[in-house]
């Protein structure tokens, strides 16, 4: 009983600590594993027997694939044709979820979401508007779309590896299609009629090409004859006014400088762009004895140059930004990037905005050579949202890493070789024929996921080991006293997609998958159909922007608040429940 007492502690301990988010949940997961080690609660050969857990290896080899098929333009290939369905809101919106839940069957959720947003966006913007409508249904399709097989998402994964451990065969790559395809289908035909009036609609991004009054950010300075700092570098100018601002472009007679080196220097009649708050801007005023400028409308004409490009991006949901400011990261300094605007829900936020301290979701504007802006984005785990050069490629391209996947997919579901080696295999192959460079094999595996299952692994095996589980099937059985057990069975599922809402929907599975053992030994039942009732459970968070990656991707675009979610989420969450339980029970039948 003491056993069951103290894992009960560590858990809720990290439930909790996982909804507070102070601390990200990879090292939460590791703490509360060296806990459960500590209390003798897991032994010490299996500490970290969690890394070479079959589970994490597919998952990890299904992200270097994702990737690949990325990189190829595959997608993008797909996404090129979506631009031809005209400019009907209702029609971008049932092509874009459609896409988007199909390409998030064989990809992973967040690889589709970061594709088609700016598919969206570019035409919601050529188009009727209204990007917040479709968004949002994009996002909740991409999860859809990972229940329709194995590798559509980490719970499917992880429960297959859990049935294999528990006496029967894992799951096979489509063994999940009959039940995901039609909780796929249901939600879809559900979001398409509901989601004029269900869906809050931002006009912060339907009215025009940007978010930003780009002009509300930007003031002209005039150097006149005698004024201070004239001679000087732009960084004496910076470091004198000792304030947060950017210089982002420098206009001399008819040449026009685009972001300005700092050591630039100042000459009489130059006309200085600056980004600033109005204190800055008056504090600059009265050291240099600048003049405002203000002959002209300010527009994004000092912005871009053939070099310099100004990109819109989303900050990630494990991105390097979170929590640190523009200042803290010396973005200016160390990559020659400019911050010119942060969105939030939709709203801009004001200056100083190189104090603002980003949180996942947040929309930038970043100004800066192209190139550095790509290895800022890839560096700390950021979206852009430009309208790409979309990357179509030679067929021969398009179809090797194409060959490579399907190859992987047919030898797996024929039982020739497990779905762990087969995806390894083809990750490997995939950069044995180039398709992936070497030095990008190991770059966009989400690693705080990875070292996350592999944590909570051996936790999840603690609390079936301890008799926990069994502890907590039976209040279960107990809140469901004569109940069918098909409500049982409702009721997992129900607990299990409330928690995926909060926490990561991997750590859900891996938590509730032995409850759900624990019931169906309870009841004398198969335990399949309540393996797939925890699968779905943990695969569809539609309450909450935290709930999953593609649920925060959207948030900053689609300019949501955090309670706009459960307005779709809510009715969808009910629907999806009941059609679920329909096909489980008519697929996987409690009693044989």
């Amino acid at each position: 009983m003491a056993d069951q007492v103290w894992i009960g502690i560590i858990l809720i301990s990290a439930l909790i600590l996982f909804v507070v988010d102070k601390w990200r949940y990879d090292f939460v997961a590791m703490a509360a594993l060296f806990a459960a080690y500590l209390a003798g609660l897991v032994p010490r050969q299996e500490v970290f027997s969690g890394f070479g857990n079959p589970a994490v290896i597919t998952v990890a080899a299904v992200l270097v694939i994702s990737h690949a098929l990325w990189r190829s333009g595959v997608v993008d290939t797909m996404a090129s044709s979506v631009k031809g369905v005209g400019d009907r809101v209702w029609l971008q919106m049932i092509v874009l979820t459609g896409l988007t839940t199909f390409v998030s069957a064989f990809i992973s959720n967040t690889g589709a979401m970061a594709i088609m947003i700016p598919v969206a966006l570019q035409l919601s913007r050529s188009g009727a508007g209204h990007a917040s409508l479709m968004l949002m249904p994009m996002a909740f399709g991409s999860l859809l779309g990972g229940t329709i097989t194995m590798i559509g998402t980490p719970p499917n994964i992880i429960i297959s590896d859990i049935r294999a451990k528990h006496g029967g065969e894992a799951f096979g790559i489509f063994d999940f299609t009959p039940v995901g395809l039609s909780v796929a289908v249901a939600g879809l035909l559900l979001m398409w009629l509901t989601a004029h009036w269900l869906v809050p609609r931002s006009k912060s991004r339907d009215t025009s090409s940007s978010p930003y009054d780009v002009s509300a950010y930007l003031t002209e300075l005039y150097v006149p004859e005698g004024a201070g700092l004239i001679s000087h570098t732009l960084f004496e100018f910076e470091s004198k006014i000792k304030e947060n601002f950017a210089v982002v472009a420098l206009k001399r007679g008819k040449q026009m400088i685009t972001a300005p080196p700092r050591y630039q220097r100042l000459k009489a009649e130059d006309v200085v762009i600056v980004e600033a708050d109005t204190e800055t801007l008056q504090k600059i005023l009265d050291i240099t004895k600048f003049e405002l400028n203000a002959e002209e409308e300010i527009g994004t004409r000092f912005l871009v140059s053939d070099e310099i490009k100004v990109i819109e991006g989303i900050v990630g949901h494990d991105s390097r930004l979170i929590g640190r400011s523009a200042a803290d990261l010396r973005l200016r300094h160390r990559f020659g990037v400019n911050v010119l605007a942060v969105a939030r829900e939709g709203q801009p936020l004001k200056p100083s905005l190189s104090d603002v301290r980003f949180k996942p979701g947040d929309v930038l504007l970043l100004q800066g050579d192209a190139e550095l802006l790509n290895d800022v984005f890839n560096r700390f785990g950021c979206f852009p949202l430009a309208q790409r050069n979309i990357r179509l490629g030679s067929k021969r391209k398009l179809l090797l890493p194409l060959g490579i996947f399907f190859a992987a997919i047919g030898v797996s579901a024929a039982g020739l070789v497990s779905v762990p080696v087969a995806f390894a295999m083809a990750a490997g192959v995939m950069v044995l024929a180039n398709v992936l460079p070497i030095r990008e094999l190991y770059e966009h595996i989400d690693w705080p996921i990875i070292v996350m299952l592999a944590a909570t692994i051996p936790l999840g095996g603690a609390l079936e080991q301890s008799g926990a589980a069994d502890t907590i099937a039976e209040a279960a059985l107990w809140v469901s006293q004569g109940a069918p057990g098909v409500v049982v069975l409702g009721l997992l599922m129900v607990v299990t997609m409330l928690l995926s809402n909060v926490v990561n929907n991997a750590a859900a599975a891996v938590l509730m998958a032995p409850i759900g053992i624990s019931l169906a030994g309870t009841l004398g039942a198969s335990q399949d159909p309540f393996l797939m009732a925890v699968a779905l459970g943990a695969a569809l968070p539609f309450l909450t922007p935290i709930g999953h990656q593609s649920n925060i991707l959207v948030m900053g675009p689609g300019g949501y608040k955090f309670a706009d979610y459960w307005r779709l989420g809510l009715p969808l969450s009910l629907v999806m429940v009941v059609v679920a339980l329909i096909m489980i029970s008519l697929q996987w039948p409690m009693y044989a």
